[in-house]
C-alpha cells in the first residue's frame, strides 16, 4: 500500500476562521522532524478580526509558517525576543528556531484591522534533534525558494531537497517540505529518498498512486517508493516528512522536549515571568492553561 494511515484533523473553531491539526495525534506523534502540523483557511475575516495571537513562549523546536498565494493570500506580522520584526507574506518562508527558548506574537497588520482580511497557511513545528534542543534561538526568512515546473504541475521547496532543488532554509535534521500545485490533468512523482513521508491535500482534488486523498487529512506514505501523485480537475498539496529522530519527544503547549523535566521547567519559567519580552509587543502575554490542547503524554 501507498499509504500507511491517514489521520483525520481535529478542528478548533477560532472564530473568524478554523485551524485543522493533524499532528500530534493519537496513533502518531511525529513525520520526520514534523511534530505539530496545522493547516488554516482559507478564510475572510470581519474587519478588526483579524488574526491575534499575544505574545507565548517555545522550547525544543522550530516553527515553519508558510502562507499560501492566490485569491485568499494575507499576511502577518511576527515579533519574536531577539527583537525580529517581519510580515510574512505568500512564497516566503520563515522559520523561528526556539532552542532553550523565545517568545513570539503574530498579529494582523494595522493598515488592514479596518478592511477584511484573508489568511488560507500552514504552520508547522519541527522538533530539534538530540543535542540541539538548548541551541540558541535564532530567526530567518527566505523568498529565494526553487520552484521547479513541468507542464501542468508546480511545486515551490520550502525545505530541504526535491526534484532536485534545494531550499536556502536551515534544517536542524534532514528534512523535506514543499507545495505542490497541479493543474487540471496535472502530475508529479513523490519521490522515495526521505525516510519518513506524509502529504496534505489542502485544496482540490487528488489521488496518489491512484488512491483518493481527504481534504485536510495527512496521509502517511510507505517509505521507499516512488509514488505518483495526480489530479483531474486541479489541486494543492503540501509534502512533508524527513529523517525520523533518534528519541522519542514530548509535547506540552508550546513547548517541546526529549525530557519532561525540561518542560515542567519551561512551565515554571514562563509562570515566574523569566523568558524575555517581545520588544514592542511588552504589554500582553498568554497565560500558560491549565489544560493544553496540545499534549501528547
Amino acid at each position: 500500500m501507498s499509504i500507511l494511515t491517514t489521520i483525520q484533523p481535529l478542528s478548533h473553531n477560532l472564530g473568524a476562521f478554523t485551524v485543522r491539526r493533524v499532528l500530534p495525534s493519537p496513533g502518531r506523534i511525529m513525520v520526520g522532524p514534523f511534530i505539530f502540523v496545522d493547516q488554516f483557511g482559507p478564510a475572510e475575516l470581519p474587519p478588526g478580526q483579524g488574526m491575534d495571537v499575544r505574545p507565548h513562549p517555545h522550547i525544543g523546536l522550530a516553527t515553519v509558517t508558510w502562507l499560501f498565494a492566490g485569491e485568499y493570500g494575507g499576511a502577518i506580522n511576527h515579533r519574536d525576543s531577539l527583537g525580529t520584526f517581519a510580515t510574512i507574506r505568500p512564497g516566503q518562508v520563515n522559520l523561528m528556531t526556539a532552542g532553550r527558548g523565545i517568545v513570539h506574537s503574530e498579529r494582523g497588520l494595522p493598515e488592514e484591522a479596518h478592511s477584511p482580511t484573508r489568511l488560507y497557511g500552514m504552520q508547522t513545528w519541527l522538533a530539534l534533534p538530540d543535542g540541539q534542543e538548548e541551541i540558541d534561538p535564532a530567526f530567518e526568512s527566505h523568498s529565494d525558494l526553487p520552484l521547479v515546473e513541468d507542464g501542468c504541475a508546480s511545486a515551490r521547496v520550502i525545505m530541504g531537497t526535491l526534484w532536485g532543488k534545494t531550499a536556502p532554509t536551515t534544517q536542524h535534521s534532514p528534512t523535506i517540505y514543499a507545495e505542490i500545485l497541479l493543474a487540471p490533468g496535472g502530475a508529479i512523482p513523490i519521490e522515495a529518498e526521505a525516510e519518513e513521508r506524509a502529504v496534505m491535500l489542502v485544496g482540490g482534488e487528488a489521488t496518489l498512486d491512484g488512491i483518493p486523498l481527504t481534504l485536510f487529512t495527512l496521509a502517511v506514505l510507505a517509505p521507499g517508493d516512488v509514488m505518483r501523485l495526480t489530479s483531474e480537475r486541479g489541486a494543492r498539496v503540501m509534502l512533508l516528512g524527513g529523517a525520523a529522530l533518534g528519541s522519542q519527544r514530548h509535547v506540552w503547549w508550546n513547548f517541546v522536549s526529549s525530557s519532561r523535566e525540561r518542560i515542567r521547567q519551561a512551565r515554571e519559567d514562563w509562570t515566574a515571568g523569566r523568558f524575555p519580552k517581545v520588544p514592542g509587543d511588552e504589554d500582553e502575554f498568554i497565560p500558560l492553561p491549565q489544560v493544553p490542547l496540545t499534549n501528547s503524554d
